[in-house]
């Protein structure tokens, strides 16, 4: 029976066992120019020496206006590649795999001067009125993408995760509600979404999985459900999606007649359902900081892997807890073995 602590594989990717760490923004780039800093080492590799399988470094962006704060990760330059590597190499050397997610925020960047988007629509009242793309500009932003996976490549990762949730760029240009575009691009809305996975694939080993979180469903006043989402989606397992990242909302402010849940695991029958209708392995997010509820989601076999955000913020050791806890073999550095006794 497959459990929290069962090693899982998938394609080239081979994890010890399945607690992922969810990308989560740091805010902590003091230069504001895109390189990773001893804050983001030393964050990432306590996690990895804290008993997670897969860390997924936080939303790194593919130009300096797609950044949601100037105080964020990018890859639009060669120069950022190196610091990524470094934490690349020594969460490898505490056993953990690592992904990183690539992203555009679009409307939702908030000190580019003017944000960019696939319609000039504001997320609110508060927020700046993006300009739209033109369609050759859509087209270069795609391109945009391939560079900075492949920089990911180059830095050593072992796993891409574009950012197609929360309502960043390739969310805006899949939701009718920020996508009214006449040309290609909004006539299919997921167009951009296939591009910039078929642009990623082309520079990832072919064994490489590629993981796209979504968010399954809007939660907004005439958003899409998950039964729209899982229907576009279509679109992305046939372009090459590996491996489903499952969240849902962010593309506006939430509707008071569809306010997501805040009980535990709430937005694990969204997996459920994505790992149904595609038959690919799937990761669960959403309030699953208790070690017995994480387990259940495994072995229940609602998702294949579970990702726990605000519990490994609270705690780098979470794995290791959540392993003594369910009494599951696990393996503690010898630095710190006195601390978890068999």
């Amino acid at each position: 029976m497959d459990h929290l602590f069962s090693p899982y594989s998938h394609k080239s990717l081979e994890l010890k066992n399945r607690v992922v760490m969810p990308p989560m923004c740091q805010y902590s780039v003091t230069k504001k120019d895109g390189i990773a800093t001893d804050w983001h080492y030393v964050h990432y590799v306590s996690r990895a020496i804290g008993g997670a399988s897969l860390i997924i470094i936080e939303m790194t962006d593919v130009e300096p206006d797609g950044r949601i704060t100037d105080n964020d990760l990018g890859l639009w330059s060669d120069e950022q590649i190196a610091p990524l590597a470094r934490i690349v190499d020594a969460c490898h050397q505490h056993g953990a795999k690592v992904g990183i997610q690539i992203a555009h925020a679009g409307r939702k960047a908030e000190d580019a001067e003017v944000p960019v988007a696939p319609s000039a629509i504001p997320f609110d009242e508060n927020s700046k009125t993006p300009r739209a793309l033109s369609t050759e500009e859509v087209s270069a932003m795609v391109e945009k993408f391939r560079a900075a996976v492949e920089r990911a490549v180059k830095a050593g990762v072992d796993t891409i995760e574009l950012h197609g949730a929360h309502g960043y760029l390739i969310h805006q240009f899949q939701s009718k509600l920020t996508n009214k575009r006449e040309d290609e691009y909004g006539q299919d809305r997921t167009k951009f979404g296939v591009e910039v996975i078929n642009a990623a694939k082309s520079v990832m080993p072919e064994d490489m999985p590629l993981i796209l979180r979504i968010s399954a469903k809007e939660y907004v006043e005439g958003g899409y459900e998950v039964e729209e989402s899982i229907e576009f989606s279509k679109a992305y397992v046939d372009a090459g999606v590996d491996i489903f990242h499952i969240s849902a909302g962010g593309e506006g402010p939430i509707a008071a007649a569809g306010r997501p849940g805040t009980h535990n695991a709430y937005q694990v029958p969204f997996a459920r359902a994505y790992k149904q209708a595609f038959n690919i392995p799937v990761i669960a997010v959403g309030r699953l900081d208790d070690a017995a509820l994480a387990n259940s989601v495994i072995g229940n076999e609602d998702a294949d892997l579970v990702a726990v955000g605000r519990g490994m913020l609270r705690n780098p050791y979470w794995a290791l807890e959540a392993a003594a806890h369910l009494k599951k073999e696990t393996t503690v550095p010898q630095q710190y073995v006195t601390g978890f006794p068999k």
